[in-house]
């Protein structure tokens, strides 16, 4: 079994002596088993909410949403190991977690006693957010859980302070304000770190301040709204690959902006980097500038040098001029392809009627291939931490456990706040039985399947007939089809949710207003859509590998 706490911040109220809340421990998501079932039932009696999970992949992408979504968050994995007199035995399930955690985790460390557990715990949760955040790993040995200790030889310590806010230095802040300034072809991308740091109001200044181009990471949605004027996210190539200097507020040079090199952008592009993470700074391209500190900090001393500057960027340029056209001739094949009549729906059809019926501050979470890389650029953010995806890892599996996490927090602190979760139908098979867990707690989820019958593409009814003629599935059928017409919506009825099958844009529109309605009920909306819809096709032959 494994839990993950989220703790929320640092406490400053009074707790008693040993009670495990002293950390503003909110929420434990796990599935218990022997040796950790006591634990679960112990921090509910702390008051603890603990929500019991179906698939152990699904518990801890609970971390990710939970770090991004609420401020100063610790995030720590809890994991029960052998009893210590069975080390090196071959006990149940022996195996060398704490050195495995290393690899994931900012910490990784087992409790040498009891009495050093509150002090560890401080340690982790210390650790999880001070820097850039990321989870830590807590190993408790089985005989541990009911051992029995003094409490006045428990080692309690105090909750600690709030992560430190660093700044940049002052010359840097300078020296990026004059590149900037320089500037012909300027783009600010605005990543996920951004929206950690709670930066959104000091960016939207900067963006109106200097009226920058901005294009947004996929997590980064919303910190300025998406429907904001200088927004260039409709013409993403472009702007990526003309730019001649690029601000990284809070974004890594990864796999998700093609690393900064060509032939996705100017071979002399200079890039200013902002970031948290000192080790960042300086990755796959030599920065003309780094500024170390907080987004939100540092986005201030940016602003405070601009207003003494007095500079903005033109809107009448050649380069808003390109840009301009590039978003009106991307967004006019978009809608035309959202308004196409054919039966079965491409997927701009399914997002043209999902972005019309779905509540604009819902938190939208999305995973699979071209549902997630459409549904992006189809389904507008107004706000910011209100979109969840794949991210950096890519990663298959994750939407029903970030949507689990989003709707706990929404019941708690939005209510009426509905989550939207968007799945291809592959995506939806990695943690489909977390629908079981969704009914049992009665959370405010709408799910929708977009099912093209297979991974990126997939086969009709007719087309699979055919193919079994041919022998076994085994050897015959493509790798990336599945089973055409799933009833993924017999899994949320089988639990007591809503589940509706649709084929028709009516019959879209009728499930989404049901759905949306009904904030009481779990719904699933199982779309099908031609198994041979793709995304719109690209401008450059080499985009055809992923574009998030």
């Amino acid at each position: 079994g494994m839990g993950c706490f989220q703790t929320r911040g640092s406490c400053h109220s009074e707790k008693q002596e040993g009670d495990i809340s002293r950390d503003n421990i909110e929420y434990m998501f796990g599935i218990v088993g022997i040796p950790v079932t006591e634990i679960a039932i112990a921090a509910q009696a702390a008051g603890i909410k603990y929500v019991g999970m179906r698939n152990e992949q699904a518990v801890s992408i609970y971390l990710v949403f939970l770090v991004f979504f609420l401020t100063f968050l610790a995030l720590i994995v809890i994991g029960g190991s052998s009893d210590r007199n069975q080390e090196t035995m071959g006990a149940f399930q022996e195996f060398p977690q704490v050195e495995a955690g290393r690899l994931y985790n900012k910490l990784s460390v087992r409790p040498s006693s009891l009495e050093v557990i509150p002090a560890v715990i401080e340690k982790a949760v210390r650790t999880s957010m001070y820097g850039r955040p990321g989870s830590c790993y807590i190993d408790i040995p089985g005989d541990f859980v009911n051992l029995q200790v003094n409490k006045s030889s428990v080692k309690y310590v105090e909750c600690c302070l709030p992560p430190p806010i660093t700044m940049a230095e002052h010359s840097a802040v300078s020296k990026a304000a004059s590149v900037i300034a320089l500037s012909k072809q300027p783009l600010l991308i605005i990543g996920k770190g951004a929206a950690y740091s709670h930066a959104e109001n000091n960016i939207r200044k900067l963006v109106d301040l200097c009226g920058l181009p901005f294009l947004p990471t996929p997590m980064a949605k919303g910190v300025v709204p998406d429907n904001h004027p200088n927004c260039v996210a409709a013409a993403r190539s472009t702007a990526l690959l003309h730019a001649d200097v690029i601000i990284l507020l809070g974004a890594r040079l990864n796999w998700i902006l093609h690393f900064g090199l060509p032939p996705r952008y100017q071979q002399d592009v200079k890039v200013i980097q902002i970031d948290i993470c000192a080790e960042e700074l300086g990755n796959n391209v030599r920065p003309a500038a780094t500024l170390l500190g907080d987004i939100n900090a540092v986005t201030k001393q940016l602003l405070e040098e601009f207003n003494k500057r007095s500079w903005k960027y033109p809107s009448n340029s050649e380069w808003w001029k390109r840009l301009r056209e590039k978003i009106k001739n991307n967004e006019e094949r978009s809608k035309e392809l959202a308004l196409q009549k054919s039966l079965p729906m491409n997927y701009y059809t399914v997002f043209h009627h999902i972005r019309e019926m779905i509540p604009k501050d819902c938190i939208l979470v999305s995973e699979g291939a071209n549902t997630m890389d459409i549904g992006r650029t189809m389904l507008p953010n107004l706000y910011p931490r209100q979109r969840l995806d794949a991210g950096t890892f890519g990663t298959m599996g994750v939407g029903l456990g970030f949507a689990i996490a989003a709707a706990m927090v929404a019941k708690d602190r939005t209510p009426g706040k509905q989550v939207v979760c968007i799945e291809g139908d592959s995506a939806f098979g990695f943690s489909g039985m977390e629908v079981e867990t969704i009914c049992r707690y009665n959370l405010p989820i709408l799910i929708i399947v977009v099912n093209n019958n297979g991974i990126y593409t997939g086969l009709d009814a007719d087309s699979w007939e055919e193919m079994l003629k041919f022998g076994d599935p085994a050897t015959c059928v493509p790798p990336v089809s599945l089973l055409p017409n799933a009833h993924y919506e017999k899994i949320m009825s089988a639990f007591g949710g809503k589940g509706y099958f649709v084929k028709t844009p009516e019959e879209l529109q009728n499930a989404l207003k049901a759905s949306v309605a009904d904030r009481q009920t779990p719904s699933l909306i199982n779309v099908m859509i031609n198994p041979q819809s793709e995304r719109k096709k690209q401008e450059f032959p080499w985009l055809t590998r992923s574009n998030l």
